[in-house]
């Protein structure tokens, strides 16, 4: 695919600078995941380490059976030779067969809806593993046990890529329904989501990070361009508008939210698959859905990547084919993020500014998780069919 074709395209017809960066940054992930992929999985992470000419390297760090679900999903958007070249040799299918065979270790409701997810999208024939760990999964969480937005919304979005390709038998159509419910009441009349959907600690309870509105903007947005669920819809744009109306003057994607206003409980750190990828995947997945095209917000938050209020150092390393994870607070105790979700418990909209000059966002994480460069092919490549077009519930 040419950056004059699909989501690159649409993109470049607003902001050409934005799209080629995006265009370019497909390469580079293509490029940039071999060197963490290592007997059929991907590690966790690649960590900088400057040497004592003052070159960075990165090193391969354990490894991650979510992380790699996730570069699945990405990879499946590229053509057969493409995947090999991202995966070292391998397609996709094997990846994906790969993490199936993971799955009697898989403890975790979101990495088992992330492998079934990838095993739907890549049409691997044993799918019906991957839901059956999910719905095993699924059936361990009792009614009022809190779980994770995040959790709850790939499972969302991993039924919606099943139901799609394997209909509503094996009582898919009532999973579906039930991940709906799940999710929507969570909203529970607030403006954002929360990080848990149930009973949590007080002084966080009410924020929410931005995954935990990215994932279910996308899940929400991909229900209704199969269902045509005029609800999902609904909630889905309430999201997308929630984020957009936040997001800073140079384009950051901000952090921590305070779920019941909108408003930025605490903005850094930045993250580069923010900006890069998962922005501009979930609001392109509504566009694709029916929904309020952001295209403007997208190409703005790209731009942040090349140039920054925050930090002059580089954040794509050409050289080693991956970008540096995060512009954050020298804090490496998170106290600013504490305080301002324990002050914001208390008072709406406190903002402590203080922090802001004793904690200035200064630092960079030099790492970068295969997730991330993952998420990039899957925002820039992918185009979400609408099976129900024009149609709102």
């Amino acid at each position: 695919m040419t950056r004059h074709e699909g989501r690159l395209g649409a993109l470049a017809a607003v902001d050409a600078p934005a799209a080629e960066l995006a265009d370019r940054m497909v390469g580079l992930s293509v490029r940039g995941l071999p060197p963490g992929y290592a007997d059929g999985m991907f590690v966790f992470t690649r960590r900088g380490r400057r040497g004592d000419d003052g070159r960075w390297t990165a090193v391969p760090e354990g490894r991650s059976v979510r992380y790699s679900a996730i570069v699945a999903l990405g990879a499946a958007a590229l053509p057969e030779d493409r995947q090999r070249d991202a995966l070292a040799g391998d397609t996709v299918h094997d990846l994906v067969g790969n993490l199936l065979k993971e799955l009697p270790a898989v403890a975790n409701l979101g990495d088992a809806a992330l492998i079934a997810w990838a095993a739907a999208e890549s049409g691997h024939p044993d799918l019906d593993a991957g839901l059956r760990r999910l719905a095993e999964l699924e059936g361990a969480v009792r009614p009022g046990d809190p779980v994770h937005t995040v959790e709850v919304s790939w499972a969302l979005a991993a039924l919606v890529a099943a139901h799609r390709v394997a209909g509503s038998g094996d009582g898919l159509s009532g999973r579906l329904d039930h991940a709906r419910e799940r999710l929507l009441t969570g909203l529970r009349g607030d403006r954002l989501y929360r990080h848990v959907l149930g009973p949590a600690s007080w002084y966080r309870a009410h924020v929410g990070c931005f995954a935990d509105q990215v994932y279910p903007l996308q899940a929400l947005a991909r229900l209704h361009a199969h269902t045509g669920d005029g609800d999902a819809l609904k909630a889905a744009e309430q999201i997308a508008a929630g984020i957009c109306a936040a997001q800073g003057p140079e384009g950051q994607w901000w952090w921590h939210y305070d779920a019941r206003t909108g408003g930025v409980v605490e903005g850094y750190p930045v993250y580069s698959v923010h900006q890069l990828s998962m922005a501009p995947m979930a609001l392109l997945d509504l566009a694709d859905a029916g929904g309020t095209s952001y295209l403007k917000e997208i190409a703005l938050g790209l731009h942040w990547m090349t140039s920054r209020p925050e930090i002059d150092d580089e954040l794509i390393i050409e050289e080693l084919d991956l970008t540096w994870r995060k512009a954050a607070r020298d804090d490496p105790k998170k106290i600013v993020r504490g305080v301002r979700a324990v002050a914001t418990a208390i008072n709406q909209g406190s903002r402590i500014g203080v922090l802001d000059r004793i904690y200035p966002p200064l630092a960079v994480d030099r790492e970068c998780r295969p997730y991330e460069l993952g998420w990039l092919l899957y925002a820039w490549l992918f185009s979400l069919p609408r099976d129900t077009p024009g149609k709102q519930g």
